[in-house]
């Protein structure tokens, strides 16, 4: 599972550098009480982000933008101070557990500001705490 985030995370990254920075058209916000599917209508998102530089939160919250509108989130990988790094797609706003077909991987942020990730595991995906997709999460009763 670890190999696959780590293989998943390098062709990101690689694709960043070949593609640059993504298009700065964004889909209009979502209209109040609407499902939140994009980054722009998630709350609580940081601006003015440095990519690299350090932050203190990888578990509410967690995401930001710089200020070329890249969007990042705080992570700390191999137990290193945690920095900003480049987000992988994000889907707005999700329940924790709720099931996400095809996103593994990808990111999303809950109503209360946890930060989730898709992972699979039991021939399901869904979307489990982000700050300990690591070790597999709790998958949804059937």
């Amino acid at each position: 599972m670890r190999f696959l985030v780590a293989v998943t995370a390098a062709l990101s990254a690689f694709s960043w550098l070949i593609g640059g920075p993504p298009a700065a058209a964004q889909p209009p916000p979502s209209p109040p009480g609407a499902e939140c599917n994009y980054p722009n209508c998630v709350p609580g998102i940081q601006p003015n982000v440095v990519l690299g530089s350090y932050c203190s939160n990888t578990t509410y919250y967690v995401f930001g933008v710089t200020d070329w509108g890249r969007l990042v989130f705080c992570g700390s990988p191999r137990r290193y101070e945690p920095r900003w790094f480049r987000s992988p797609e994000m889907h707005g706003v999700k329940n924790e557990g709720d099931l996400c077909p095809a996103l593994e991987g990808e990111v999303a942020q809950a109503p209360d500001g946890l930060f989730l990730t898709c992972i699979a595991k039991d021939g399901r995906s869904f979307w489990a705490r982000g700050d300990q997709s690591a070790g597999g999460g709790n998958p949804p009763p059937q």
